[in-house]
């Protein structure tokens, strides 16, 4: 069976693998997962090269289990000062609301790019899987890479992407239905009208790529694992169900959020970083329209975001954070990942 096979290729006790969730996660959650026979990630992106190679030690430390570690590879647009300027102005008197201003000092972007600088501080550990999201690196980032043996998987929102992702050196694709959460691996196209569900997706991949296909969106529990399986993927990416476990980062206001009736409306929006991501709706995406055409480029987006996220916080509000979650939540529990990865083993 394929799942048996991609096992094997990974070197994997079961096919689930943990989605790497930044900003929710460190490499406590990926050990778990890890341990306990599926693939755990760590999420890349937003940390720095010093942080990224402590938390590979941690997961070395911890366990001789493959792990992957997921990066973004994006291309960083310029900073346009006059869009900060415009979306500073639609957002002030949010800002006034909560009697702070914003730190216009504030100009790095928060999710940087896979760069041989980062493939300097992890060469030493040859991971055994990387991950990538928005497409794939640099031809000669992505040779070097795999000169360690690490094996590349990398996210398809459409067949178009799937197969330019097996035609570019792909080694395997991440199926990503509309229903995930976090942001959409969306790269061939910023039409959000071209994504589809899992189950519609997936066949249509599985049908037209020699490479390994893992299904992600939705899934969450013994039907949808077995029917992603069914359907010719080789293993399954689960993310939203882990955001309750106990080595989960989920602040207090996003628990709370995934265990009201707010978690039954989810959106796609731009509204956090520029790209679009699906997030549990709250004040901000409403106000503003989920997708708004006057945000700037991601990921500078961020910066004024993440300060007004901080200000409303303070004050008790999730209005104005990004409450990342695929359209399922009926898989979340408040048990340790190692518990939830074996329950999912068990259905397969």
């Amino acid at each position: 069976m394929k799942e048996s096979r991609i096992c094997e290729w990974l070197g994997i006790d079961s096919p689930i693998i943990q989605a790497p969730m930044a900003g929710v996660q460190d490499s406590a959650l990926a050990i778990a997962v890890s341990k306990a026979g599926g693939l755990g990630s760590l999420p890349c992106a937003m940390l720095s090269v010093d942080d990224i190679a402590h938390q590979v030690s941690l997961i070395k430390a911890a366990t001789a289990k493959p792990y992957n570690l997921n990066f973004f590879c994006h291309k960083t647009a310029e900073y346009d000062e006059q869009k900060h300027q415009q979306w500073r102005a639609l957002l002030k008197h949010y800002f006034d609301e909560f009697s702070g201003q914003y730190d216009e000092s504030v100009k790095a972007a928060s999710r940087m790019p896979f760069s041989h600088d980062i493939a300097d501080a992890i060469e030493a550990f040859a991971p055994p899987v990387i991950s990538f999201h928005f497409g794939l690196p640099d031809p000669d980032l992505l040779a070097r890479i795999k000169r360690w043996g690490t094996k590349v998987l990398s996210s398809a929102t459409t067949l178009e992407e799937a197969i330019w992702l097996e035609e570019n050196g792909a080694d395997g694709v991440i199926a990503q239905g509309v229903e995930a959460g976090g942001h959409r691996g969306m790269f061939l196209s910023n039409d959000v009208s071209t994504q589809v569900g899992l189950f519609s997706l997936l066949p249509q991949i599985v049908n037209r790529v020699a490479i390994p296909v893992v299904a992600a969106g939705g899934v969450c529990d013994a039907r949808s694992i077995n029917g992603a399986l069914a359907l010719g993927a080789g293993a399954v990416q689960i993310g939203t169900s882990y955001l309750l476990c106990d080595e989960a980062k989920t602040s207090a206001l996003h628990r709370a959020a995934l265990k009201s009736q707010k978690a039954h409306h989810t959106a796609l929006t731009n509204v956090f970083t520029g790209r679009p991501a699906r997030g549990i709706a709250n004040r901000v995406m409403k106000d503003l329209g989920y997708m708004n055409d006057n945000v700037p480029e991601f990921p500078h987006a961020s910066m004024e975001m993440a300060q007004l996220k901080a200000l409303a916080e303070k004050h008790g509000s999730d209005g104005f954070s990004s409450l990342w979650s695929g359209q399922n939540v009926s898989g979340c529990k408040e048990i340790s990942a190692f518990e939830l990865t074996k329950q999912f083993a068990d259905v397969c």
